[in-house]
């Protein structure tokens, strides 16, 4: 029939014995084989061919009952021909209502029926409206009486598309209801290894849509969610409760009119009553949806306003619960208000009328904080809700017409002794001061005051951090305000406490001043006017006293940083920002290595490493967001500053010498250390710095040589690997290419003298390991061959540990250079990729080696499996456990520590594969709770804890050795160990015990 030589009337005649045979079985056989072929070849039939078969098939319908299943199948095919005539579909159906009694039928057989209906539906819809009524009364008989879930799905679908795509229901919609709700709630467990898939979920969602499709069902279904909201079973309450809120998205006021103090009263007992925090979420989302569907009636003269009745009904049952002394129904109440005044801005009115002016004489008829608190909650959340419409209107507003005693509310908390209703009332001002228009110009400089005493004098650190965020918050809404009064305030406090001694409360101060600009500094007004405070305060630093003014260069670079990454997406900001700071910290910086040169005992702060470190995120962060075109402005000023001493950009410019850090000379040590700032810069700029480098600065080449040369030739190792990073970072985002393989070539020519010997050897590894990393993570040709060169150096007696630590360099990510965040080239699953090329020759390196050596190869394995995703780790676990075991044997406790963090996970996610090494890891486990290391006693008995996931027969034959073992450490001079023996002991005394 395929290729044409046959006609599917020609098959028909060549069956006739075969069809017109008096045995039902033969028969059946032949339209078996006639249907198999329709279903094959549908598709290639004439309308003439369609016409004669359907009219075979549908007097076969009347055959015996063996016949009709071939029958069936033989009609799905001709209902999916496209050359189908019309009224044909009509006369298929009509047949099966009246000839097939479906129910009776096996389930393959039965879902051929809905499958019918389905293509027809699908294909000749109007054809099928013309039946009218009778169509859904002919599907309500095929389908009453269904069982079989894969069914069930089909037959709700096409339910569904009865009511949604508006085919005649006629006097047939309470039956149609009748045999769809049946099934309400689902109560379902698919069997074990079920091969269909089908979950409780799917049924449940797809009766939802059928019974929540249409108002017509709403006299039938809502008193049947209010019964089976009073049911015993949790599930059949959420069921119920998610349908009557799937239903309200419908239905309107007239629907619900009957049923709304029903309905009210078992949401009502549901949120009083209930222990389950599921239950009530959902019956706060069912009354949220309720009021939201009163809300949308439209009202005319002469109905009732049935919204406004409803939330009187909820406001006479929840108002005095707010009233009573013990606040029992305090919050269930609040609840059930605000989930009803949440649903409009007419509901949030009608409910705030009434309860926010009660709320307010509560507060003030309560002394306790603790009350007081639970008062300004409830308040907070009905204020919240008003944030949802924004602007408060003048003509309706309750808050509004309760502005002055709102805010005296909010501020008696702000100055309550209670620092938890202090926090609360910290959260109220945010919400208060989001509410445009709320707040007149005489209450903002109040809260402005009562932010700053509170960020700064208070006591508690939670209310000062607390007051910062909110200042965070209010500052971009504000922005005048806060720069015109917070911001000089603050400025005020720093040089007020300059001038008085050190101490440890000025230190405090201090701090909190400097975060509090950072926090303020969101708004570009108010960043012009926090950057300069912040630069000011940090020169009289670098002037001041030495004891302390590390740490304080610090705390400033660490409030510099936040108003950065503040700073990033807002364009004019970012630049203003970059052009200020950048120029400024490199001033200071190398007016400090200048004085070291000359004079050492001044600005010596400046060029700690601890200090150097927290200036890099700062110029990173600025310069990370920069369009190219500004990135190259600022590319032309600071790499001519260190390749030639080019100062004119720096502000105060006048320095005593000549700054080269890239020369030989003692005296220029303290010049060197600035390369970090550098580094910073050129390895945060954007990806195409390549181009920035061409079009602005000609010297790139040069760059790269210098940076290769310093980080080989310096003897301090902080330069040596700052110039390493920095010389990395930049052969990552160097495009492929004859320049990018000259510069590694030259790169390998200068590591393999320093690593063979001599007094670099670990300047040499350091280099070695960060051009290693930079072409690992963008998959470049070279890195295999670096790879290879590591491999070999753990055999290396001086260098193997510190080669072996430098796999965690690999793989970790790494926090100022080599990341995304600075744009560099990091390739999608380099780890994988690294682990499948290098693991088999670490295994293997690791056999092959000598005694001494060893635990190099396993500590760099160790180091490599912990950064890599768990699932891949699951999957290669069978070969890898004997040597992650015996790596818990080796005395060096960063391998103890790395392969204990590395085992932990992987016993909760392949409890069985470790089952099968239970004798071993028990040992392990317990031997090494009495490690002198308490990180390596913490690790053990986590995961001595996480052994109580493996099957409970594997384990019980240990059960009492390990209680007896992890006695001792309840008795461990450190507390943490204590905490976690605890742990661990408890689940193990509960192992095999009933309901575990």
């Amino acid at each position: 029939v395929k290729d044409g030589s046959w006609t599917v009337l020609q098959l028909v005649e060549a069956l006739g014995s075969c069809l017109e045979n008096t045995d039902p079985r033969t028969r059946g056989r032949g339209i078996q084989l006639l249907s198999q072929v329709l279903l094959q070849c549908y598709s290639l039939l004439q309308e003439k061919e369609v016409l004669h078969l359907v009219l075979f098939y549908e007097n076969r319908l009347q055959d015996h009952h063996l016949v009709i299943p071939s029958v069936l199948q033989g009609l799905r095919a001709l209902s999916m021909c496209e050359v189908l005539s019309p009224g044909l579909a009509v006369s298929v159906l009509k047949a099966i209502f009246q000839e097939v009694h479906v129910q009776s039928l096996l389930q393959l057989d039965r879902h051929t029926v809905y499958s019918i209906i389905t293509n027809f539906m699908g294909t000749r819809e109007e054809e099928l409206k013309g039946l009218g009524a009778d169509f859904t009364f002919g599907f309500i008989q095929v389908m009453d009486g269904e069982k079989d879930p894969r069914n069930l799905l089909v037959a709700f679908q096409i339910v569904h598309d009865l009511i949604t795509k508006n085919y005649a229901l006629g006097p047939f919609v309470e039956e149609l209801f009748e045999v769809t709700s049946c099934y309400f709630p689902i109560d379902f467990t698919p069997p074990p290894n079920d091969p269909h898939g089908i979950q409780r979920e799917d049924l449940i969602l797809s009766l939802r849509a059928v019974l929540a499709s249409t108002p017509q069902f709403a006299e039938f279904l809502l008193p049947l969610l209010i019964e089976k909201m009073d049911s015993d079973l949790q599930s059949a309450k959420l069921d119920s409760l998610q349908t009557l809120t799937a239903c309200c998205a419908i239905y309107g006021q007239k629907e619900l009119q009957e049923f709304l103090p029903s309905l009210w009263s078992s949401l009502r007992r549901e949120v009083f009553q209930t222990a389950s925090e599921k239950v009530e979420a959902e019956c706060l989302a069912a009354l949220h949806a309720l009021s939201a569907c009163l809300s949308r009636s439209v009202l005319s003269s002469d109905t009732e306003d049935l919204l406004d009745s409803f939330l009187s009904s909820i406001l006479q049952d929840c108002r005095h619960h707010l009233c009573e002394p013990d606040m029992k129904l305090v919050w269930p109440s609040a609840k059930l208000l605000q989930a009803a005044a949440g649903a409009s801005l007419r509901a949030y009115h009608r409910v705030t009328r009434s309860v926010l002016p009660l709320l307010l004489e509560q507060y003030t008829k309560h002394p306790q904080s603790s009350q007081r608190r639970t008062i300004l909650e409830l308040l907070l959340g009905f204020l919240e809700l008003q944030q949802k419409w924004g602007h408060v209107e003048e003509d309706e507003s309750t808050l509004l017409s309760l502005q002055a005693p709102v805010c005296s509310v909010v501020f008696s908390a702000l100055t309550d002794p209670s620092v938890q209703l202090q926090l609360v009332g910290i959260r109220a001002l945010t919400v208060l001061g989001s509410l445009q228009g709320f707040l007149t110009p005489s209450d903002l400089e109040l809260v402005v005051d009562h932010l700053i005493r509170l960020a700064l004098h208070e006591e508690d650190s939670q209310s000062s951090e607390a007051a910062m965020e909110a200042a965070g918050s209010l500052a971009p809404i504000y922005p005048k305000v806060f720069s015109g009064r917070m911001v000089p305030r603050l400025e005020e406090e720093l040089q007020s406490e300059r001038e008085e001694e050190s101490s440890r409360d000025h230190c405090s101060l201090r701090q909190r001043c400097l975060q509090a600009l950072a926090a303020v500094s969101i708004h570009t007004s108010i960043v012009r006017e926090t950057v300069p405070v912040l630069l000011q305060h940090l020169r009289k630093v670098q002037k001041g006293n030495e004891a302390r003014s590390a740490q304080d260069v610090v705390s400033v670079c660490q409030s510099l940083h936040r108003v950065a990454l503040q700073c990033q997406q807002d364009a004019e900001g970012c630049w203003y920002y970059h052009q200020t700071v950048v120029p400024c910290l490199l001033a200071m910086a190398v007016q400090a290595a200048m004085q070291e040169s000359t004079r050492p005992l001044l600005g010596k702060a400046l060029l700690e490493e601890e200090v150097l470190a927290a200036m890099v995120p700062v110029i990173s962060a600025a310069t990370t967001h920069l369009s190219p075109e500004l990135a190259a402005q600022s590319v032309s000023h600071v790499v001519p500053l260190f390749l030639d001493g080019e100062v004119s950009f720096l502000p105060q410019n006048s320095f005593p010498c000549s700054f080269q850090p890239f020369e030989d000379g003692e005296c220029l040590e303290a010049q060197r250390r600035l390369v970090v700032l550098l580094m910073a810069f050129v390895c945060s700029l954007p990806r195409n710095v390549s181009r920035l480098f061409e079009g602005a600065i000609p010297q790139r080449d040069r760059l790269l040589g210098e940076l290769l040369a310093l980080s080989c030739s310096c003897n301090c190792p902080f330069t040596a690997t700052t110039a390493a990073k920095c010389f990395a970072g930049l052969v990552n985002k160097h495009p492929a290419g004859q320049q990018l393989d000259e510069i590694l070539q030259l790169a390998v020519n200068r590591m393999e003298p320093g690593l063979a010997e001599g007094p670099r050897r670990a300047q040499a590894l350091t280099l070695l390991l960060w051009v290693t990393k930079a072409l690992v993570l963008r998959y470049h040709p070279l890195s295999s061959r670096l790879t290879d060169k590591l491999l070999g150096l753990l055999a290396d007696a001086e260098l193997g540990p510190a080669v072996a630590d430098g796999f965690s360099l690999l793989m970790a990510e790494s926090p100022d250079v080599l990341h995304k965040g600075c744009h560099a080239d990091v390739r999608i699953m380099f780890r994988q990729r690294f682990f499948t090329d290098n693991v088999p020759k670490l295994v293997q390196g690791f056999h092959g080696a000598g005694p001494d050596v060893k635990a190099n190869y396993l500590k760099g394995l160790s180091h490599v499996l912990n950064h890599l995703p768990k699932p891949v780790l699951v999957t290669e676990l069978p070969t890898l456990l004997s040597l992650l075991l015996e790596a818990l044997s080796c005395s060096d406790r960063v391998v103890q520590l790395s392969t204990l963090s590395c085992l932990q996970p992987l016993l909760l996610e392949a409890p069985q594969i470790m089952s099968l090494h239970v004798d071993t890891l028990v040992t392990k486990f317990l031997s090494l709770t009495s490690s002198p290391t308490m990180a390596v006693r913490i690790a053990a008995l986590r995961c001595a804890h996480a052994l109580t996931s493996l099957p409970i027969t594997a384990l019980l034959p240990y059960k009492a050795r390990v209680i007896r073992a992890l006695a001792k450490p309840l008795d461990d001079k450190k507390r943490l160990v204590r905490k976690e023996a605890v742990a661990a002991r408890g689940e193990w005394f509960l192992l095999g015990s009933p309901g575990r």
